[in-house]
Formats: structure tokens, C-alpha cells, sequence
């Protein structure tokens, strides 16, 4: 199941509304409709970032003519979560023993309790 994405921005907890990239060759940022896909030259913004978005001097802005809108789930989606949720309700799961703390300070770790020295 595909979770929701978040605003690239840096603090910013907004869903994502949007999609940046950037024609470097043409000094041009676009800000379209949010991508299907994250992508690794492409940024995630919200509304409101994407309706803010300002750009160094000499580029221009190509903007998405028209609201912005989070994407509605598809029934693929909407058929993992139903899964997930009957999966983690079963019953007759095996349970997981919890594991077992390893050495004498109880913790397990890289770092170990050694008795001292006499």
C-alpha cells in the first residue's frame, strides 16, 4: 500500500498537492499536478508551497493552471489496506515470542557490562 506523501519542504507536515521540477537548460521551475510516481529529480510540495514557490532571478515559473488537489485512493489501495487490517485481526496467527535479552546487563547492543577487576 502506497502511503501519503508529504511536502518536500523542510518542517512543512502538508500532504502533497504538487510536483517541482526544474528544465535547468531553460532556467524554467514547473509546478504540475502531483506526480503517480516519487521521483528522484522531482520535488513534493503542498498547496500552499506550490502556490508560493519563487524562483531565482532570470527563471520563470510555469504553474499549473487550475486547483490543486490530493490524490483520491484506487481500489488497489483501498484493497491492501482492507488485506492489511483482516492480516493483523487474524486470530490464528502464530504469535512472536519476544526476544530474549543477550549478556549480563540485560540490554542487548554493542556495548557490554564486564566485571570489573580485583
Amino acid at each position: 500500500m502506497r502511503s501519503v506523501r508529504k511536502c518536500s519542504r523542510t518542517g512543512c507536515l502538508e500532504p502533497a498537492v504538487a510536483t517541482l521540477t526544474y528544465a535547468y537548460s531553460d532556467s524554467t521551475a514547473v509546478v504540475g499536478p502531483l506526480a503517480t510516481a516519487s521521483e528522484p529529480h522531482s520535488y513534493d510540495l503542498c498547496e500552499a508551497h506550490a502556490l508560493r514557490l519563487t524562483v531565482p532571478r532570470g527563471w520563470e515559473v510555469v504553474r499549473h493552471e487550475g486547483d490543486f488537489s490530493a490524490p483520491e485512493p484506487s481500489g488497489d489501495e483501498l484493497t491492501a489496506l482492507a488485506e492489511a487490517v483482516r492480516e493483523a485481526g487474524r486470530s490464528d496467527r502464530p504469535a512472536t515470542p519476544p526476544e530474549q535479552p543477550e549478556g549480563p546487563s540485560g540490554r542487548r547492543g554493542h556495548l557490554r557490562v564486564l566485571p570489573g577487576r580485583a
